[in-house]
């Protein structure tokens, strides 16, 4: 099991790391979290919710996932309030203060069961924990679900990360062992730096004092790694505030309040002539070559925080002077017109009081949420940008039907939607739509992982650059799944290279 002094200590990265190394010295890990708290959630084959992190420690296990690697995740909506997901399936909200209360044995059994499922379609695997936040909150150690608690029914032995690029290290370590009951204390077979810079041999004597003042050895001191791996979690996100020399284009993505499934991005992030420049809603825009509304897991209460800071006349003026502008999912729905809420599920309250509530007014859709979600793998032919057919990968996971006000995509009567055309041959995946003279568009998906498609990737940035005056980019282009993995090989490396597994396997 990997345990952390704290979230973002490195947990998610140095488990999948631990996986595909497992997987090369020829056993079957099985990556699991009982619970995790994550708005950046993947849809199995099934249709099962998990969160992203544990699909990737699947990938790096040579696994397709399954929401069983991750029977427990917590999707929060504000108000200290979270979408509950057992097993894939979405069983209720939880306040924060009767969570433990009203949940803890429902989500011990959906842990248990998730277990029994993973050993099951594996048998002989090995299972590989990742722990949650710090293993040592006191005040939650009694209700704990997902760290020690599964160490101890599994008797796991425990690694111990903490990331010295944050500062006091030292700390984080010798409180967390402190705060340990004495049954627990022996689960810890070792401590692990991570993110260190500079020349190793620097904290030699930090590691001799640390094994000498803890009793526990230091298998390992990681380096720092010039890589862009996904982010743990949205606050992540601000850390990647460093720049391309090389970039050619700029994409501007609104950083929302309740932002979801920003691991979208990721493709654009490793194409190394595209610069993304998050941007919170009150911040400035620019002249990007693009916009990305992405995700969110509260859209009207996203919308709202949108148009509180005039973002529908500013998007409105920047794609008639010829900018572009896509919507993902919850992004796709604030594009439209109208957002109709009647049973409250987006956990805000339409304004005004009555049944809808205006969208951006970019595209001429209809959102209307209902009770269920629509949680389903999905292929099939992209329709735009125009050229020679591609094919299109990805997942939906959203409530809500949306659908094209005046019936058709032309002949109804409205220039607007009579404009309006499907992004993909398959009905109600996304629509497009250009605007102005100077040759501006708004566009938009329900399918995330959209930009996960190398070919469709690169036309759709061929739009930007032909704007531009700049050469096109082939669409030749591996999919982003072929750069993921070569990313979790190096990581891999890295940790072969740096950390002593022995005393973590059994003889």
């Amino acid at each position: 099991m990997v345990l952390g002094t704290s979230s973002g200590a490195g947990k998610s990265l140095m488990t999948a790391a631990l996986c595909r190394v497992l997987r090369r010295h020829g056993e079957q890990p099985l990556p699991f979290k009982g619970q995790n708290m994550s708005n950046n959630a993947w849809v199995d084959g099934g249709g099962g919710e998990m969160a992203y992190s544990q699909a990737l420690q699947a990938w790096a296990a040579g696994l397709e996932p399954h929401c069983s690697m991750n029977p427990v995740l917590l999707k929060p909506q504000g108000d200290s309030t979270s979408e509950v997901i057992h097993l894939g399936r979405s069983v209720g909200t939880a306040r924060a203060e009767h969570y433990y209360r009203d949940w803890f044995r429902p989500g011990w059994a959906a842990i248990r069961e998730g277990l029994d499922a993973l050993q099951t379609s594996h048998p002989g695997g090995r299972l590989v924990l990742e722990g949650a936040g710090s293993p040592v909150e006191v005040n939650l150690q009694a209700r704990d679900l997902t760290n020690l608690r599964l160490a101890q029914f599994l008797r796991a032995r425990c690694l111990l990360v903490a990331d010295i690029e944050r500062g006091g290290v030292f700390a984080q370590l010798v409180g967390t062992l402190q705060l340990l009951t004495p049954v627990q204390r022996p689960l810890i077979r070792g401590l692990l730096i991570n993110r260190f810079r500079g020349r190793r041999e620097l904290f030699d004597a930090g590691r001799t004092w640390l094994q000498d003042h803890t009793g526990v050895p230091v298998l390992g001191v990681m380096p720092w790694l010039d890589e862009l791996f996904p982010p743990e979690d949205s606050l992540d996100l601000l850390e990647r505030r460093g720049s391309k020399g090389r970039a050619e284009l700029e994409i501007a993505v609104l950083r929302l309040p309740s932002l979801s499934n920003f691991s979208d991005l990721d493709p654009l992030e490793a194409e190394p002539s595209l610069q993304l420049r998050w941007i919170r809603p009150g911040e400035e825009l620019g002249q990007p070559d693009a916009v990305i509304l992405p995700g969110s897991k509260q859209t009207l209460r996203d919308l709202a925080a949108l148009q509180d800071h005039g973002w529908g006349e500013r998007l409105a003026a920047y794609v008639s002077s010829g900018g572009h502008l896509f919507g993902l999912c919850g992004g796709l729905q604030m594009l439209g017109r109208q957002l109709g809420d009647p049973r409250g599920l987006e956990g805000e309250a339409i304004r005004g009081g009555g049944a809808e509530q205006a969208g951006l007014g970019l595209l001429p859709l209809r959102t209307v949420y209902g009770a269920s979600k629509a949680l389903r793998q999905r292929h099939c032919p992209a329709l735009w940008p125009p050229g020679s057919p591609l094919e299109l990968r990805g997942f939906e996971l959203h409530r809500g039907h949306t659908e094209l006000l005046g019936g058709g995509l032309a002949g109804d009567g409205s220039e607007s939607a009579a404009a309006t055309a499907p992004l993909a041959a398959e009905a109600g995946l996304g629509w497009w739509r250009p605007i102005g003279e100077r040759g501006g568009s708004v566009a938009g998906t329900y399918l995330h992982g959209v930009f996960d498609s190398g070919a469709w990737r690169r036309r759709w940035l061929n739009q930007l650059r032909q704007r531009r005056g700049l050469p096109l980019l082939s669409e030749h282009q591996s999919d982003h799944a072929q750069q993921r993995d070569a990313l979790l090989d190096r990581l891999a490396d890295a940790f072969e290279a740096h950390v002593n597994l022995a005393p973590l396997l059994p003889p």
